[in-house]
């Protein structure tokens, strides 16, 4: 049997059951298949879909939820347009529910994804450690995305006849510490275009070292009751994870300029990316960052693209003012004030981005003889945003020109300019889950917070390594955890960490934007992870609602 026939065979199976629904499972899979897949080359094909199971989620809705809920972006609606019932205000404002439309891919997602591990597994067998350990590696990951944003799940491992109850947060997190140690040792630890998007002792470690850090979150009898003063046993391990990627040699912070890690030519080739979510304008469709960043009239900024552009995600300005180191390359990850065209990834000054308007279009609220007169008006953003005066119920910032240009936007997710009709909006960057970045600043902040410092770094040392490949100025002492923050926000901005960064340090409840339209979310600490979507509940009806929703 070929390959192609193996993974549709197994996606029907997968499909055929998710973490929210319920059938019998109790099937021998291999009796589906007329050649057992016990070859590594068969495997490869079988952990495809294992792999691709979250690329959707990854692609918007887990990006928004991440992003939106902390205090990186809004996502303001124009007029009308861009409300879609709230989704989008209720992460910036905390006062989503279960209702939520974001929430139920992220679970589904995951849940598919397990599902499929789970399946992959039972056709290699158990006893072939050597093929399991990926699909294991994989599993652990996306229980890692339902216990980061859900707390409790079903921890399902193989066949059942029915939906267990949901297991804590904290056995989720030992089930996911236990997986990966028991693999990580079984996983590759070649780094190539063979292993590029793949489980890897790596991304094995990088995983562990993401969990430690965060073991007082997880294991915490209530999450509502974190405090990030809490004793977390495990900083020695995080130090131990990264300095088994450190020691490797295979990956670094130089192979590629900061802007250039992330365009849409981004892949293996990148020795910053431990894993990596590959996206394709074609074949592996799902990430439209920029649909959603680009100003809703610069359709044709970067180059003449098919189709619209959304424009409802603004930086906040409190946010931006975190790129303010000089020289700083990550400076350049937001664009704003007087806009020009942009040519093989550089701002052309000689050519203004001008748009036919007139005075009416670009304030909707001029009614001067000459409002209606047209005039070509060079497009130019601000860094504040302004709700009008009627806008507090749907954060609208108008439709007029005046509205469509507050804020500043993200750039650092680079429109794919060779995106065609067909292709929908879908970009071909690379998604990173994990960078080098990361490991060397989880091995600072673990310092900062206790272990023992190893191999002759430091804190400010291990800080320095990433202001210094980015050439902003390096610290001239230790840093604060507040620097640790800092310097992940400009490091990971729209890498789907910061809720998760604002969350370990206690500092997700705080204010910004136009939060204080809903008091309540700035002391309502449940929502440190989301309700269990309504969709799922509704399948599953043993089960109980997080506290709090």
């Amino acid at each position: 049997m070929k390959p192609t026939l193996i993974i549709r065979l197994l996606t029907l199976s997968a499909l055929s059951f998710s973490l929210g629904s319920c059938t019998d499972l109790d099937v021998d899979i291999k009796s589906q298949l007329t050649e057992f897949p016990d070859s590594e080359r068969a495997a490869e094909a079988i952990l495809a879909d294992v792999y691709a199971a979250y690329r959707g989620a990854m692609g918007r809705d887990h990006w928004m939820a991440q992003t939106l809920s902390a205090d990186e972006a809004v996502s303001v609606s124009m007029g009308t347009d861009w409300f879609d019932g709230g989704r989008y205000r209720e992460f910036h404002l905390h006062n989503w529910n279960a209702d939520n439309g974001l929430l139920p891919s992220i679970w589904n997602d995951a849940s598919t994804g397990i599902t499929l591990a789970n399946n992959a597994i039972a056709l290699f067998g158990e006893d072939k450690e050597k093929l399991t350990a990926p699909a294991r590696a994989i599993r652990a990951y996306y229980y890692f995305i339902l216990m980061d944003n859900f707390g409790g799940a079903p921890l399902i491992t193989g066949p059942v006849d029915a939906v267990p109850a949901r297991s804590s947060r904290a056995e989720i997190c030992r089930f996911i510490e236990a997986e990966l140690l028991a693999v990580k040792d079984l996983l590759p630890t070649t780094v190539s275009i063979a292993t590029y998007g793949k489980a890897t002792k790596y991304m094995a470690e990088a995983l562990l070292a993401k969990l430690y850090l965060n073991w007082a979150v997880y294991t915490a009898a209530d999450v509502a009751n974190y405090n990030p003063s809490a004793q977390n046993e495990k900083l020695n391990d995080v130090v131990a994870m990264c300095d088994q990627i450190i020691s490797s040699g295979q990956f670094n912070l130089t192979s590629h300029k900061f802007m250039a890690k992330f365009r849409p030519d981004n892949g293996y080739q990148i020795k910053d990316f431990i894993f990596a979510i590959p996206y394709d304008r074609e074949k592996q469709q799902g990430m439209t960052y920029s649909r959603f960043w680009i100003h809703r009239s610069a359709q044709n900024q970067f180059a003449t693209l098919p189709q619209s552009v959304g424009g409802t995600f603004r930086v906040l300005p409190s946010y931006l003012e975190k790129f303010n180191l000089a020289g700083d390359e990550r400076n350049a990850s937001y664009i704003g004030g007087k806009q020009y065209y942009w040519s093989n990834y550089t701002e052309d000054k000689t050519r203004p981005f001008l748009i036919r308007t007139s005075k009416r279009g670009i304030d909707q609220d001029y009614n001067a003889a000459d409002a209606d007169a047209q005039f070509d008006w060079q497009l130019e953003t601000t860094k504040e945003i302004t709700l009008r005066s009627d806008g507090a119920a749907t954060l609208n910032v108008g439709n007029d020109q005046k509205g469509r240009s507050m804020g500043y936007r993200s750039i650092k997710f680079y429109m794919d300019v060779a995106v065609t009709s067909a292709n929908q909006r879908n970009q071909s960057n690379d998604v990173p889950v994990f960078r080098y970045a990361d490991i060397l600043l989880m091995k600072a902040e673990a310092i900062l917070r206790g272990a023992t410092a190893t191999n002759g770094q430091t804190a400010q040392s291990l800080v320095n390594q990433i202001r210094a490949y980015v050439n902003a100025p390096v610290l001239t002492a230790a840093p604060s955890l507040q620097d640790v923050l800092d310097e992940r926000a400009r490091e990971f901005a729209d890498e789907s960490w910061r809720r998760n960064d604002l969350i370990r340090y206690g500092k997700f409840e705080d204010n910004w934007g136009f939060r204080s339209l809903y008091p309540a979310g700035m002391s309502e600490k449940f929502r440190r992870i989301f309700p269990v979507p309504t969709t799922v509940l509704n399948v599953n009806t043993h089960w109980q609602q997080n506290p709090g929703y």
